[in-house]
C-alpha cells in the first residue's frame, strides 16, 4: 500500500464531483475539518469489523437503514429517536425470526450528499444545479441556493457530531433497554396485526429476561443497551479525506519490536467521518477516484452492485479493495430490482465463491424498484421490495451462501412515499405526506411489517430444515 495516501484519489478520474466557484472557501473549510477531532473511534470501527466477519460467516444478520438524503433539519431529538426506536424494534423482530444476533447500522450522522443522474435541472423554465444534498447546496429552487457552498462541509461535520452525541447519550441512558421494549413505542403503527405480533415477541423477550434474572445470570449490560453504528455513502471525497487519520490499531497491544509477531501494521488510515462507508453504483469504476480512496482505509466498506456489474468486474473490484481477502471487510449491497435479481445474483454469487473472497451479502430492495406514477411522483411498491428480499434469501440458500442483511431507506415518520403494505397506501394517497427530498422511504408501519415478513421467511426455512432432518 506504499502507493496509497488519503489524497491519491485526486489523481484518478472522478464521477459525481462537485465544482465550487469559491476555491478559497473550499480550502478554508477543508483546513478546518482537518483540525477537528474524529467523529468515530478506531475501537468502534474495529468492533464493527469483527461483527461483520460473523455476518459474512452466517453467524449474524445486519440491519442497515435510514433516510435516503439526510437533512440538517433532521438533527433533532424527535427524529433521531424515531429512527433509533424503529431500528431497535425491527432488530428485535429479526432476532426472533432469524435466531441470530443483529448488527444495527443506521444511515445517519453523515448521509447528506447524494449522486444525481444530471448535475443540472430545469425548474419553472430556469436551469440551475440539481440539489446534491445539504452538505453541498440548498434545496430551494433558486440559482443562488443551488450554488455549491463549501461552508456546508463544516456544517455537515457539526450536524453529524450533534447527532452522534445524542445517539450515544440516548443509548447509554437506557433507550435500548430490553427490559422495557414496549417503552420504545409503536408511534404511528396502527395496524392491529403488527401491534399484536410485536407485543407477542416482546412478551417472550420479557419471559426470557425474567428467567435470566431468577437464575442469577442477568448481569450482562447487553440487555440494557446496544451498539448502533453510523454509515453514509462516501461520495464527497474532499470531505472524507479531511477526516481520514493515521491512527493506532486498537487490537494491537504495544510490545517490544523483538516480541511482536503480528503482520498487521501498528497504525492504519481510518475514515473517521463514520463507522461504515459505501461506494455507490455510479462511482465504482475500477480506475476511479472512489475505488482508489476506499482501497486504503481500514474501515469496513460497502459496494453497491447492480445489473451493470459483470461477474469479472466484481472480482477485479474485490481484489483491488480487499487484496488480503479479509473476511467481512467488504459488504456487497445488491440492488437489482425484483424483476432482475434472479437473472444477475446467482452469477455474482458463483463468481465470488470461486474467487475465495468472503464478503457480507446484503440486499438493497429499494433502489432497483423505484418507479414513477403517471403524474411523475417517484415511489416504490412494498410488494416489489418484499419480493426482492424473498428472492435474495432463496437464491443465497440455493447457492450455499448467506444473505447477511438488508439495506433499507426508511424513516420513523408517518410519511406516504411507498405504495402498499398492510396500510394499503395507494398512489392517490402519496400526496398526503410526501416529504422526502430525494427517494421514497418506507414509513414506520411498512418497515416494521417488512421486518415481520422477513422474520417469517427465516422461520419457514428453519421449519423446513427441521422437517428434512427428521426425515
Amino acid at each position: 500500500m506504499d502507493d496509497w495516501s488519503p489524497s491519491s484519489w485526486a489523481s484518478k478520474p472522478i464521477k459525481q464531483d462537485v465544482v465550487y466557484e469559491d476555491a478559497q472557501g473550499v480550502q478554508a473549510a477543508l483546513g478546518k475539518l482537518q483540525k477537528l477531532p474524529p467523529l468515530v473511534t478506531t475501537q468502534e470501527v474495529n468492533n464493527l469489523k469483527k461483527s461483520l466477519k460473523n455476518v459474512a460467516l452466517g453467524k449474524a444478520f445486519v440491519l442497515q437503514g435510514g433516510d435516503c438524503a439526510e437533512l440538517f433539519d433532521y438533527c433533532n431529538q424527535d427524529m433521531i429517536e424515531a429512527k433509533v426506536k424503529l431500528l431497535l424494534q425491527m432488530s428485535l423482530v429479526l432476532i426472533w425470526g432469524a435466531n441470530k444476533p443483529v448488527i444495527r447500522i443506521a444511515r445517519i450522522a453523515g448521509q447528506f450528499a447524494k449522486p444525481r443522474s444530471s448535475p443540472m435541472e430545469v425548474i419553472d423554465g430556469v436551469e440551475m444545479p440539481s440539489f446534491r444534498g445539504d452538505n453541498i447546496n440548498g434545496f430551494d429552487a433558486t440559482p443562488e441556493s443551488r450554488k455549491p457552498d463549501p461552508s456546508r462541509l463544516v456544517s455537515a461535520y457539526f450536524h453529524s457530531a450533534a447527532t452522534l452525541n445524542y445517539l450515544r447519550a440516548s443509548l447509554s441512558s437506557g433507550l435500548a433497554d430490553l427490559h422495557s421494549p414496549l417503552d420504545w413505542g409503536l408511534g404511528h403503527v396502527i395496524t392491529p396485526s403488527i401491534r399484536e405480533q410485536y407485543t407477542r415477541i416482546v412478551s417472550r423477550v420479557k419471559d426470557a429476561l425474567r428467567f435470566m434474572q431468577t437464575v442469577g445470570i442477568d448481569t450482562d449490560r447487553g440487555v440494557e443497551t446496544v451498539e448502533i453504528y453510523t454509515s453514509h455513502e462516501g461520495l464527497l471525497l474532499e470531505y472524507e479525506q479531511s477526516l481520514t487519520r493515521l491512527l493506532r490499531n486498537p487490537d494491537l497491544q504495544p510490545q517490544p519490536s523483538s516480541a511482536s509477531t503480528s503482520t498487521a501494521p501498528p497504525k492504519s488510515y481510518y475514515a473517521t467521518s463514520s463507522h461504515f462507508l459505501w461506494i455507490g453504483d455510479r462511482t465504482r469504476q475500477l480506475n476511479g477516484a472512489h475505488v482508489e480512496f476506499f482501497r486504503g482505509i481500514a474501515n469496513p466498506i460497502g459496494i453497491k452492485i447492480g445489473p451493470s456489474m459483470t461477474p469479472e468486474e466484481l472480482i477485479q473490484l474485490l481484489n483491488i479493495v480487499n487484496p488480503t481477502h479479509e473476511i467481512g471487510k467488504v459488504t456487497l449491497i445488491s440492488r437489482y430490482g425484483a424483476s432482475k435479481i434472479a437473472q444477475y445474483l446467482p452469477g455474482h454469487i458463483a463468481a465470488v465463491q470461486s474467487s475465495g473472497h468472503v464478503p457480507v451479502w446484503q440486499c438493497d430492495p429499494m433502489h432497483g424498484n423505484t418507479q414513477s406514477t403517471p403524474s411523475g411522483v417517484k415511489t416504490r411498491h412494498f410488494s416489489d421490495i418484499l419480493s426482492e428480499l424473498k428472492q435474495a434469501l432463496e437464491i443465497h440458500r440455493a447457492a450455499g451462501s448467506f444473505l447477511g442483511g438488508m439495506h433499507l431507506e426508511l424513516t420513523g415518520e408517518a410519511v406516504t412515499e411507498c405504495v402498499g403494505g398492510a396500510g394499503g397506501l395507494t398512489e392517490e394517497g402519496l400526496s398526503e405526506r410526501y416529504t422526502t427530498f430525494c427517494d421514497p422511504r418506507l414509513n414506520e408501519k411498512q418497515a416494521l411489517e417488512l421486518a415481520f415478513l422477513v422474520a417469517g421467511f427465516y422461520r419457514e426455512i428453519d421449519e423446513q430444515l427441521m422437517d428434512s432432518d427428521s426425515n
